[in-house]
């Protein structure tokens, strides 16, 4: 599966010089220099990386990385700028990039610094639970193997996977796009009311009020939410 790559760069020569290069390392880009249509489409998608320019029409791109990390804190963000000053450095980065590349740049040290941020990103997510308690709730990974408010029963694999990815993102809204990913994978998209069906599924599994859920919340217009209270 490509690694996905989000370019957002509004000078077309740039942009499409760009989008070729990264496609020859075998990359699959989707591209726009249109900054107001950057979140419907980071939203409608799923991406591994985002590249990002600051000086975008209508919007800046600090605003749409400060918009990014409110959905999603993990994708790593380059800015490539041509705004050079320390200043613009450091406030890029305390906007939520990972890395901050000045216009004109060395393509071979983009995708180095690409390679770099995405090998730290799997990383972050390789670490993986086999078995979680939550409440008076179990789940078996390995097994699908669970215990719920009407005692034991199996988890169907994609339940599991689901049920996993939220335990492992608890407290973060997972979006419908990282599900997508993690779940379905790019082949079988199913409807957002699929996806609903295994959130109202966990909550008869797992609540003691399926109409007042205390774990599985939903995040409208992003996704869900898998919640432990202290």
């Amino acid at each position: 599966m490509a690694t996905r790559i989000f370019l957002v760069e509004d000078e077309k020569s740039i942009r499409d010089a760009l989008k070729l290069n990264l496609e020859l390392e075998d990359y699959e880009v989707i591209a726009t220099g249109e900054g107001k249509k950057v979140l419907k489409m980071f939203k409608e998608q799923y991406f591994d990386i985002v590249l990002l320019d600051i000086m975008l029409p209508e919007v800046s791109g600090l605003e749409i990385c400060e918009q990014i990390r409110l959905i999603n804190m993990d994708v790593p963000i380059i800015f490539l700028t041509a705004k050079d000053a320390s200043s613009d450095k450091i406030n890029g980065l305390r906007k939520g990039a990972d890395d901050y590349i000045t216009k004109p740049f060395n393509l071979e040290e983009l995708l180095l610094r690409i390679q770099i941020l995405l090998k730290r990103s799997k990383s972050k997510t390789s670490t993986s639970i086999e078995s979680f308690e939550f409440g008076e709730n179990t789940a078996n990974f390995k097994t699908f193997q669970a215990k719920g408010t009407k005692g034991p029963f199996k988890l169907t694999k994609k339940e599991a996977m689901l049920l996993k990815l939220l335990i492992e993102r608890r407290g973060e809204v997972v979006s419908r796009q990282q599900i997508l990913q993690s779940v379905w994978g790019y082949d079988v998209y199913p409807s957002t009311r699929t996806i609903d069906n295994f959130i109202l599924s966990f909550r008869k599994y797992f609540e003691d009020n399926p109409k007042v859920p205390s774990f599985f919340h939903s995040v409208r217009g992003v996704g869900y939410k898998f919640v432990i209270e202290n």
